[in-house]
């Protein structure tokens, strides 16, 4: 009897024997799992995952459309008793990592259940033995674990090389004629594209060249250093993004091993800019975004783009490309994540280089478990990581001893005296409207507040031509177009008075002569400056970033600003520059010794036990909670074209993205207030529409009438 795995979906119904996808799934995962020594036991968990397939149920299955089977029980048995990651990894090969469960469990979807579990319509499955080679297990290839964390981390990592072998090798049988992955350039001819890239620039001809020359320069010498973490420490302006890749290209060519550059970045934003400086150095083939606005789905271009944005699209699965350019999100949650999907692209971050920009903006409720990552990629799975920032936390009291932060820069308080562009002065007011009056007197302004309904207050009190605001109450493409409008009229010395939420921080290139920051943490309060003599045209006396608050205010202070505001006050009476290292260092230490627990706010590290509860980890491992509900907005020709399709009932990935450039997110509360008013046309679960356009303001967005702020304003 000849056993199927897979029978094809394209109409002519060719079929791949067993034993032709067991041993290109072995081959596969052996190979994935070379990157942390472990090929050997990547080659027995591919060689048997599927065994549950030479079932005679199964095999029924496939060749007659019988009922479903269970297929990868079988496996998990088999393997499992050797060693508990075999069964993990098998057991939910298709479903995800499951809870390990407690001896007595029966069907309830924990490991120990499936291991249980009697086989029925399955029972037989010892046919294998006649196709593949006699089951030999060395218990010596089993790494020992220091604890619990370190085997669930292999345990996720073995997973991913299974899954990722079985998927590639289902989609080179059923697709035979797609298109290739991983053809891109490798770390070495990035590296001399990068140098061209450099030497293009000539020598520096000004002291702000030569002093990120200087750091460029020392980045390139602390790239021929070991294996480890290092911080790079440079304020804005400094070159970081140009000088870290450079770290990073030459420690790949020192260390041989090293096979992709992985960016993490807190803000889609800072993503968006940051692809476009690496495609200009290394080839726009090259670089792979991967957030939740990339696409790579359109067809609106010739052969060889449609190509290249096809294997984008692909390498977004699973990350073979070389350079990677993501969220904290997507990097993080898959690190802790069960699910196939999100857990494929793992065993593609062992020997890599992981710069992590903007460190600071870490998730404070996950920082520890974050941290834990880092220091297991580190030490475990050959990875070199860059905490790279402006404003440095501190963080060597998250690592061991034997892992230690090497700054790259040797006198970082040398650069932050060089790259000083702002002074900050504290100022109060006594109402909004004293706010508002002050800000009336300047021809160009930022005022940054804290909460969307400060924004919108302060934004109905400006007069003068060029008044704008900005906020999430605005959809994505409204946003862009306003922040085009603010840099022309910046660029052209036109008046110009923009309030916003602090989202104007991260990664938007506006500069501004005077900023206004409402008090806030001190890591915000530095961003902030970023927009203020951005490009060093001002001199410093000049460029001012007033700090303040409005005594008669009766916006409640949301509670994730209350404690970094309190801290920041403190520091301000201690120190006379708050953008000093000192100043910096004093804030991070102050808030972290305050947040103590918290800062593991889901006890994540705590669930790392022996109880292995990889799906309840996964569940709570959500950088970004629960936003509320989207609603469309129907504003312009391109949105009513995208909402036709929606309402047709077509849904792929593509167009959810178009849509989503049209999406505000508002709370439940305002949600509901907003369905019970008659203005929401509900289309599916999914997709709520704004039925009345007069309560979406061309200048301030979605107007929500709520009065209590704090749960629904920030």
């Amino acid at each position: 009897m000849e056993y199927i795995g897979h029978k094809s979906d394209d109409g002519v119904n060719r079929e791949q024997a067993l034993i032709e996808h067991l041993n290109g799934t072995s081959a596969l995962c052996s190979e994935f799992a070379r990157r942390f020594t472990m090929e050997e036991i990547g080659k027995l968990l591919g060689l048997y995952h599927d065994v549950g397939k030479y079932s005679i149920g199964f095999q029924k299955r496939i060749q007659q459309n019988g009922p479903k089977v269970d297929h990868s029980t079988a496996g998990a048995q088999l393997l499992g008793k050797y060693f508990v990651p075999f069964a993990f990894c098998i057991a939910g090969h298709h479903s995800g990592l499951m809870n390990l469960g407690v001896r007595g469990d029966i069907d309830n979807g924990t490991l120990v259940a499936r291991m249980r579990k009697k086989l029925e319509g399955i029972l037989d499955y010892s046919a294998f033995k006649n196709e593949l080679p006699e089951l030999s297990v060395n218990k010596k290839l089993f790494p020992a674990f220091s604890d619990t964390f370190s085997a669930m981390f292999f345990t996720r990592m073995l997973f991913s090389c299974l899954v990722d072998a079985d998927f590639l090798d289902t989609e080179r049988f059923m697709r035979p004629n797609t298109l290739k992955r991983g053809e891109f350039s490798d770390l070495e001819e990035l590296y001399k594209r990068y140098n061209a890239y450099i030497m293009a620039w000539g020598n520096p001809t000004n002291k702000l060249n030569e002093k990120r020359t200087e750091v460029r320069e020392e980045c390139i010498n602390a790239a021929h250093g070991q294996e480890g973490i290092y911080t790079l420490t440079v304020p804005t302006g400094g070159g970081k993004t140009i000088a870290s890749l450079g770290f990073a290209l030459e420690h790949a060519m020192q260390h041989k091993n090293k096979e992709r550059i992985i960016y993490v970045i807190p803000y889609t934003s800072i993503i968006e800019q940051t692809a476009d400086v690496f495609r200009s150095i290394v080839g726009s083939e090259n670089v792979v975004e991967h957030h939740m606005n990339a696409d790579y789905d359109d067809a609106e271009f010739g052969d060889e783009k449609q190509k290249e944005n096809e294997r984008k699209k692909l390498a977004t699965e699973n990350w073979d490309a070389p350079i990677i350019v993501t969220t904290n999100v997507q990097f993080f949650e898959s690190l802790y994540g069960n699910k196939t999907s999100r857990c494929r692209k793992l065993h593609n971050i062992a020997n890599s280089i992981v710069i992590l920009d903007e460190a600071q903006m870490l998730p404070n409720d996950y920082l520890i478990p974050c941290m834990r990552a880092i220091r297991e990629l580190v030490s475990n799975y050959h990875v070199t990581a860059v905490l790279c920032t402006a404003t440095q936390p501190s963080l060597n009291k998250y690592f061991t001893e034997d892992v230690q932060l090497h700054e790259i820069c040797s006198n970082v308080d040398d650069l932050y005296d060089f790259f000083r562009r702002v002074h900050y002065e504290k100022t109060d007011f006594e109402d909004t409207e004293a706010l508002v009056a002050q800000l009336n007197i300047h021809k160009q302004v930022l005022c940054i507040v804290n909460s969307k309904k400060a924004a919108q207050k302060i934004f109905d009190g400006l007069n003068g031509d060029g008044c704008y605001h900005l906020s999430t109450f605005m959809y994505p493409q409204h946003r862009r177009k306003i922040l085009a409008e603010v840099r022309e009229r910046l660029k052209n010395n036109l008046p110009c008075k923009l309030v916003a939420t602090s989202l104007v921080e991260a990664g938007v290139d506006v500069d501004f002569p005077v900023v206004y920051r409402e008090i806030a943490g001190l890591d915000s309060i530095i961003q902030a400056a970023g927009r203020c003599n951005r490009e060093n045209k001002r001199p410093l006396e000049e460029s001012i970033v007033y700090i303040f608050e409005i005594e008669n205010d009766d916006t409640k202070i949301p509670s994730f600003i209350r404690l970094p505001r309190e801290i920041t006050q403190m520091v301000m009476r201690d120190f006379n520059d708050i953008s000093s290292t000192a100043a910096i260092k004093k804030y991070f230490d102050q808030l972290h010794v305050n947040k103590g627990e918290s800062l593991d706010m889901h006890n994540i590290l705590g669930m790392s036990d022996k109880r292995m509860l990889f799906k309840d980890i996964a569940s709570d491992f959500k950088i970004i909670g629960e936003t509320g509900r989207g609603v469309f907005i129907p504003c312009d020709d391109a949105s009513k074209k995208l909402l036709e399709q929606l309402r047709a009932g077509v849904r792929n990935r593509s167009l959810m993205r178009k849509a989503g450039q049209y999406i505000v997110n508002v709370y439940e509360n305002q949600f509901l207030k907003l369905q019970g008013a008659g203005v929401i046309d509900v289309v599916d679960e999914n997709i709520n529409v704004l039925a009345d356009m007069s309560i979406y303001d061309v200048h301030k967005g979605l107007i929500v009438n709520i009065d209590d702020g704090v749960g629904v304003f920030f």
